[in-house]
């Protein structure tokens, strides 16, 4: 039975990650954004696969995926923690490493420059210390080689519907015992993961209990989607466009190619001249 379901999961499983042709310009600009990386840097991808628009169409924010940036093979400190790295993958010395989780190929550690073509932002931890930041990369990389929860997806969206629209069996299983497979994960639980084994908050429940005090509350992981890093209060937002008019000394000197606005489908037309 193991083998059928593997056997009929993994054309649709191909079939969801296979990605469109990026865009002729890119959102982002991909140099900058490497030489601004810092290790324990989250990094959003608003991703091409038809994967990808499930998670926004759940999530109604246009990242679909995020990755931890641990840097290079010698910036992490632990010798036991680059051996397991090693033997995951090889990379060259000075490659730019991040550590995330795919529908495809379950958690893996490869390149940044594997999305050198996407919309990508940077999210920047606040205040962590060296020594959290290390502890966060260890255990990123001790997740290495599990595979993908595509049933925690699918229960996301069914938690994220209205209980009264869903019959019952289809409603969340979330917080029910023995649900899914520890061994299992999606990418940004897995940071959520990450960052509560050193306690640092991303999207933290506050409540004010009966003496009006504040109290803190841990969410439960499996409940991030990527673009609660780009909310978080605790994250500090790193962007830089492809084409950056602060190398301009006003926003006003752009260099438009034309005073009338043209829309997006048309954008590869030729510009109409004015009369």
């Amino acid at each position: 039975m193991g083998l059928l379901s593997s056997l009929v999961s993994r054309p649709i499983v191909r079939w969801l990650g296979r990605q469109r042709p990026p865009r002729e310009f890119p959102l982002s600009d991909f140099e900058r954004i490497c030489y601004e990386l810092k290790p324990c840097d989250v990094v959003l991808i608003e991703g091409r696969s038809r994967v990808s628009d499930v998670i926004r169409l759940i999530t109604q924010s246009p990242w679909s995926h995020a990755a931890l940036y641990i840097g290079r093979l010698h910036d992490v400190e632990d010798p036991e923690v680059r051996a397991a790295i090693q033997q995951h993958a090889r990379p060259l010395a000075n490659e730019q490493l991040i550590i995330e989780s795919q529908l495809e190929t379950g958690t893996i550690v490869r390149p940044v420059s594997a999305y050198r073509d996407d919309h990508l932002r940077i999210c920047r931890p606040k205040g962590l210390t060296m020594h959290d930041g290390q502890a966060i990369i260890a255990y990123a990389v001790s997740r290495l080689g599990t595979g993908y929860d595509v049933r925690q997806i699918l229960d996301l969206a069914r938690f994220l519907f209205p209980w009264s629209i869903l019959p019952r069996r289809w409603r969340s299983s979330l917080f029910r015992h023995n649900v899914g497979d520890a061994t299992l994960t999606v990418c940004s639980s897995m940071l959520a993961e990450a960052f509560a084994a050193v306690q640092f908050p991303i999207l933290p429940l506050v409540r004010r209990d009966e003496r009006d005090a504040v109290e803190l509350y841990r969410r439960n992981p499996k409940l991030c989607v990527p673009s609660d890093f780009d909310y978080s209060p605790y994250f500090e937002i790193i962007k830089y466009p492809f084409f950056d008019f602060s190398a301009h000394s006003s926003y006003r000197l752009l260099p438009w190619s034309q005073t009338n606005p043209i829309d997006a489908a048309g954008a590869d037309e030729e510009p109409r001249a004015e009369n």
